[in-house]
């Protein structure tokens, strides 16, 4: 399941590569973009990213805990999590999922057939 990470280095090449900017531009840039996530996200804000995602913070209330080793309760404290909501597009895009209306259309009909189940009845 463990896969390739990408860091922030290898999306400032990408930058680089695909976009045309200096290496240090591309850097910059990549870091600004980050940056104004991360400060989105402190002011409590949703960020969306079309065809992406949303980032969001969620609020969790105190709650009590179980150390498993020795099965004492402890209070756990409220926090604040990061949250990220994949949107269809993307899910689509990694299961390989192609638009079904769009791969319907280039085959020349109007929408993709859905089939459909019937269940007998029972007397």
């Amino acid at each position: 399941m463990a896969g390739h990470t990408v860091t922030r280095a290898q999306l400032a090449e990408a930058v680089y590569h695909q976009v045309g900017l200096s290496r240090n531009e591309s850097a910059e840039l990549v870091e600004s973009v980050i940056a104004e996530i991360s400060q989105a996200l402190e002011r409590g804000d949703v960020v969306k990213i079309s065809s992406f995602g949303s980032f969001a913070i969620r609020h969790k209330g105190q709650r009590v805990g179980r150390n498993p080793k020795t099965g004492k309760e402890v209070p756990i404290s409220p926090r604040r999590v990061l949250v990220f909501r994949a949107s269809h597009t993307l899910k689509h895009q990694i299961n390989g999922i192609q638009n079904r209306y769009a791969a319907a259309s280039t085959a020349g009909s109007a929408a993709p057939e859905r089939s459909r189940t019937v269940e007998a009845a029972s007397e």
